[in-house]
């Protein structure tokens, strides 16, 4: 029996690139990158969740969700997250 890669598994599981399913899987995983990145970034800075949201004026259970599904967050949400509440900077990068 052949060993799969993670490509391969993906193609036959969700459809190859440019399909609407892996599509959604791909920015999914993005957006869950997202959550894992900030709340690495407060644990680095040893903040609390409940201290990063008084800082940028959100509620602990929504900071809490960002970070483990970087879904529905708005750009300005994120700027202030990173910016105000952990002092860094977004860059943001679009592939064609």
């Amino acid at each position: 029996m052949k060993t799969k890669t993670w490509t391969e598994i993906k193609d036959s599981v969700y459809g190859e690139k440019g399909t609407e399913r892996r599509d959604e899987l791909e920015r999914e995983f993005e957006s869950f990158k997202i959550g894992l990145l900030l709340k690495k970034a407060r644990e680095e800075k040893k903040l609390t969740q409940q201290e990063l949201g008084n800082i940028v004026d959100k509620k602990r259970t929504y900071i809490s969700r960002v970070e483990n599904n970087g879904s529905n967050l708005t750009l300005k949400t994120l700027f202030d997250i990173v910016e105000k509440g952990l002092g860094g900077k977004v860059k943001i990068s679009i592939e064609l």
